[in-house]
């Protein structure tokens, strides 16, 4: 069950899963709150919006415990949020990018630019509910796809974005994209095969034991941890969001994300509502497999309150997303890996 309590005669209902494949063994390179990672398995067939790689990984073999049936996207009243764990964001993102040449893992990043553009979008004229190509913004400039091998089109398979931390190494993802660092990379507002600020490598992968041990669709999150680049971590060079827990599930939110056949970001805006007592959903079409993992940006906090996970890995339609509901679980685990963080 992980960390989260729950009333014992809640009726419960099986989530299909996928159908697990043999697979090698991967390295076990991520810590997680106590204990270790198992070992990595890999699956074509992963259900949710994972990108059908040979690097996105699957839930462990345990069948992941599930919610009850998914409700409307519609939003519903919640209590009003408690103070959130994070510290106050250091540094502004960096301005949207300008042309460059597709870089590789081990490129430098660009020098940190003044901002200069509105830090979040100008959704103002935008209809709630629709999806288009994200604009270049310093928002979206924290969020960015995760690639297997070389910085390249078509070798993405999952959305991360840079969370707030005071070592400005840290990332936050969905738990099921992977579960190996091993040759992983991450690329911040990644567009057309060039990476404008420079790319990370992911060294870990920390996720809860509730995941781990159980597959526990409401701790489907994970924080990787990057190397620097030159000397420079990637919150110095696009600035990070901040956590935000316990925020409530009627919020309006950004919502981010690379689709696995596409090479620049989507964003839409939109209310999100209660799945279950841990899960979010929101209404937005068209977020295919590679959206997993991508943020939920809070647009009155600023906050980032979920990233695309959670019930269905994510969902199993292009049309609503889900995300597991962020509260002391996910803050802790956050609060342990700053604590450890290299």
């Amino acid at each position: 069950m992980g960390q989260h309590s729950r009333p014992t005669s809640r009726r419960r209902r099986s989530l299909l899963g996928p159908t697990l494949f043999t697979a090698l063994s991967a390295v076990v390179v991520a810590a997680v709150v106590t204990g270790t990672h198992g070992l990595s398995l890999s699956d074509a067939t992963a259900a949710g919006k994972a990108a059908r790689s040979s690097r996105a990984a699957v839930a462990p073999a345990a069948t992941a415990p599930a919610s009850e049936a998914p409700a409307s996207p519609a939003p519903v009243d919640a209590p009003a949020p408690t103070d959130g764990p994070s510290d106050a964001p250091t540094g502004g993102p960096a301005e949207a990018p300008t042309d460059s040449p597709t870089a590789d893992p081990g490129s430098a990043p660009a020098a940190t630019p003044t901002p200069s553009a509105p830090a979040t979008p100008d959704t103002r004229g935008a209809a709630l509910g629709t999806t288009a190509t994200a604009a270049a913004t310093p928002e979206a400039a924290t969020v960015g796809a995760l690639f297997s091998g070389t910085v390249a089109a078509g070798n993405h398979f999952c959305t991360a974005s840079v969370l707030h931390s005071p070592g400005g190494n840290l990332l936050l993802t969905a738990a099921h994209c992977l579960s190996s660092a091993g040759g992983v990379t991450f690329v911040p507002g990644y567009r057309d095969g060039s990476a404008p600020y420079g790319s990370w490598q992911v060294t870990a992968v920390h996720t809860t034991t509730g995941w781990s041990q159980k597959g526990d669709q409401d701790e489907d999150f994970a924080i990787l941890e990057t190397a620097p680049n030159n000397g420079r971590s990637v919150e110095d060079v696009v600035g990070g969001n901040r956590l935000g827990a316990d925020e409530p599930f009627g919020a309006t939110v950004r919502l981010y994300g690379y689709p696995g056949d596409a090479e620049e970001p989507i964003l839409c805006t939109n209310t999100t509502g209660r799945q279950s007592t841990y899960q979010r959903v929101i209404a937005c079409p068209a977020y295919p497999a590679g959206t997993s993992g991508g943020p939920w940006i809070n647009v009155a906090t600023g906050d980032v309150v979920g990233a695309i996970g959670g019930y269905q890995q994510g969902g199993d339609t292009d049309d609503v997303s889900y995300s597991a509901y962020f509260d002391h679980t996910v803050a802790g685990l956050v609060a342990q890996v700053e604590g450890t963080a290299s």
